[in-house]
């Protein structure tokens, strides 16, 4: 899958939003890639998932890792694609962690899988509940890198499209000084 033609399910979706925009890592934007709205389409989410899946098959991961709750459908996309289970880390009192009985455990090669990756800060997060469980974090991945350089993590990233968005401190946000009124689209508010 290239990633125009990604961009295209995005588009066709409606699911490359303008405006101003709050993300989870604090920034603000006038962009906004809302992936429910492609994944809501079970093939649009079996492409993305069989695509992440092939480029990342080589780096032997056992089991899929995704931060809830953006990641939890394409992660269990992915999981089918490469034959190994998914499970997801949620939010206990703040802090990520592994729930609902998911456990990892020191013969594990995870695979951590994103939806869009701005900063990297959920994925890093993601990646730290695996190794605090004793697993092995063979990589990272994400549908979309929205990120203005590629996202710095201490593990290989694939993304099937880098579509930089910029974002803004908002101390210093062009959009907040024309007045826009801001809205906070994704799963943390």
């Amino acid at each position: 899958m290239t990633q125009d033609e990604v961009l295209g399910l995005f588009r066709q979706s409606g699911a490359l939003l303008e405006g101003h925009f709050r993300l989870s890592s604090g920034l603000h934007s006038g962009g906004y890639l809302q992936c429910a709205l492609v994944l809501q389409h079970p093939a649009h989410a079996a492409a993305l998932g069989a695509a992440l899946g092939a480029r990342t098959r080589d780096r032997g991961a056992t089991a899929v890792l995704s931060p809830a709750l953006g990641g939890v459908v394409i992660g269990h996309e992915v999981g089918r694609a490469l034959n190994v289970r998914a499970v997801f880390a949620e939010r206990q009192e703040g802090v990520l962690t592994l729930r609902r009985g998911f456990t990892l455990g020191s013969d594990d090669r995870v695979l951590v899988v994103e939806d869009v990756l701005t900063t990297g800060g959920s994925t890093r997060e993601t990646i730290a509940v695996a190794r605090a469980a004793g697993a092995t974090v063979v990589g990272a991945a994400a549908i979309i890198d929205r990120g203005s350089e590629p996202a710095r993590l201490d593990v290989p990233l694939a993304s099937l499209a880098h579509h930089p968005l910029p974002t803004f401190d908002p101390a210093a946000c062009p959009l907040c000084a024309k007045g826009l009124p801001i809205v906070k689209p994704g799963s943390r508010t």
